[in-house]
């Protein structure tokens, strides 16, 4: 077969064409901004991809990597699937024990650590910690040129959401994802060369790393990656210091720049557009937008497996309240929600779906061959959303049909809090969901029935909270806890999850 690596697709066209442009703008609080031309990274990522080789690991084994926003997670995630390895990301958010269980569920052979988050403890004798200073330390004396030779169907990295069960689950992607990535630039982002995209994710997210460095890198761009105090006002100076010509990031955090920063001194001359993905966008919000900044959002729909598919951009007429339209290329369907593969008529509601050959889908979940079943029927993968497709060609979105909630972005699974909320012994039942608060926003709330003997419900809470910030990640917390009497069931006794937003 033929020979095919994700990262050298992403930069071997630019090391041959354009081997001196800046490929990576990364800007720290602390330390100032620092620059990487193509040809700079390159080495960088192979150095380090020669320094993974001398620990002689398999093709195929899993290194997980555990790093704050830094240059360092850009090059070692490039490297370790240069290296014919499967990187898997992970936020600096989580805790020890979602660490542990992401280093079981995988089986990882190297747990990649910073100093500053701490050494990993109670992980498996078959992982090896390194810290990443060690890895790094032996970067100048490594000679530059180094690959294994994989395959478009080989596994490039895993990326952990919420599952089904109560615990995350791997969605594992090939190297074939980059190809599956570019009717996005035709049908969202319109990148080219001479862009300079600024993207305000964390670089664990796929809507971070896929949009701010495989697409920015694959068609030629600059990306500028930013790391320090997030204050509203902070990516107004930024976009305007370095000139971004695309601005990333999420509906909530546009709304929050309306909000606080003091857009009418700022010209934003060079941003062309920008993009918004990870909720949905509001007719309102992007029209307050246009009038504050003289440019437009451009959003897109799409999830871990699959990336964005459906998306409006600067060559698509926009449609207020839907996501845009199929990009070109993607076979996309809506399917009945109980059963079959025919797809349904213009305009009925049911489970939108993507055709199983689409090269950006996943491979399939790590080790979760049951979860697999529930989300391929035929020849589709459904991912679990509502929406229909007008006479047009429109998709719009209505809601989930699973129980995940949307949490800063992140899908959170309500099994997975409850599972955790459960562990405490003045809990008599708990339940979560997610709840709107606005326009843009939506929190995840904690609703509780405490055993009777307990009175004092603001210790309880205090309890809970630690409780809960031991085990979980913070964008998992309630950011509302309720005590209630009861949870609402019906006669099999089963929660009635869309009932707990009236109480």
């Amino acid at each position: 077969m033929e020979q095919f690596n994700l990262t050298q697709y992403c930069l071997h066209h630019n090391l041959k064409n354009n081997p001196n442009k800046t490929a990576l703008t990364f800007i720290d609080n602390k330390q100032g901004k620092l620059n990487w031309t193509y040809q700079e990274i390159y080495n960088d990522i192979s150095k380090i991809a020669n320094q993974l080789d001398s620990y002689n690991l398999p093709k195929g084994s899993r290194i997980v990597i555990r790093l704050p926003q830094s240059p360092e997670y850009a090059i070692l995630f490039f490297a370790i699937i240069l290296s014919g390895l499967v990187a898997v990301p992970t936020s600096p958010q989580l805790t020890s024990e979602e660490e542990r269980f992401i280093v079981r569920d995988t089986e990882a052979s190297i747990f990649v650590y910073s100093d500053l988050l701490g050494k990993p403890e109670n992980i498996p004798n078959t992982c090896q910690s390194v810290a990443k200073d060690e890895l790094f330390s032996e970067f100048s004396t490594n000679k530059s040129e180094y690959f294994r030779k994989t395959q478009k169907e080989d596994p490039a990295f895993i990326v952990y959401t919420s599952g089904t069960t109560g615990f995350p689950k791997g969605v594992l992607h090939a190297h074939r994802n980059v190809i599956g990535r570019q009717p996005m630039q035709k049908g969202w982002t319109d990148l080219n060369s001479t862009d300079k995209l600024l993207h305000a994710g964390q670089l664990n997210w796929t809507y971070t790393f896929g949009v701010g460095l495989v697409d920015t890198w694959t068609w030629g761009a600059t990306s500028i990656l930013y790391n320090g105090p997030s204050e509203p006002s902070i990516w107004a100076d930024l976009i305007e210091s370095e000139k971004a010509t695309i601005f990333v990031t999420v509906p909530g955090l546009y709304r929050r720049i309306l909000k606080h920063a003091n857009l009418k001194k700022y010209k934003f001359d060079s941003i062309r557009h920008c993009l918004t993905a990870g909720s949905s966008l509001h007719p309102e919000l992007r029209e307050k937008w246009n009038e504050a900044t003289g440019k437009y959002l451009y959003e897109a729909l799409g999830m871990s497996e699959i990336s964005t598919y459906i998306s409006t951009s600067p060559k698509i007429k926009y449609k207020p309240g839907s996501p845009g339209k199929p990009q070109e290329g993607r076979n996309v369907a809506i399917l009945p929600i109980e059963e079959g593969t025919n797809p349904l008529p213009v305009g009925e509601i049911g489970l939108l779906a993507i055709h199983r050959s689409d090269p950006g889908l996943m491979l399939g979940y790590w080790n979760r061959k049951e979860e697999e079943e529930t989300v391929f029927r035929g020849d589709w993968f459904i991912g679990g959303d509502l929406a229909h497709i007008d006479e047009e060609g429109y998709v719009f979105y209505h809601g989930r049909n699973d129980e995940l909630m949307n949490s800063f972005g992140y899908r959170v699974s309500p099994l997975e809090v409850e599972r955790v909320l459960n562990e405490l012994p003045f809990i008599s039942e708990a339940a979560v969901a997610e709840i709107p608060k606005g326009k843009d926003l939506s929190i995840i709330a904690a609703f509780i029935v405490l055993k009777e003997s307990i009175k004092e419900e603001e210790i309880v809470k205090n309890n809970i909270l630690d409780h809960l910030s031991q085990k979980l990640a913070k964008y998992k917390l309630p950011r509302e806890i309720r005590f209630v009497s009861s949870l609402p069931h019906n006669q099999n006794g089963k929660l009635i999850r869309k009932k707990l937003l009236s109480l």
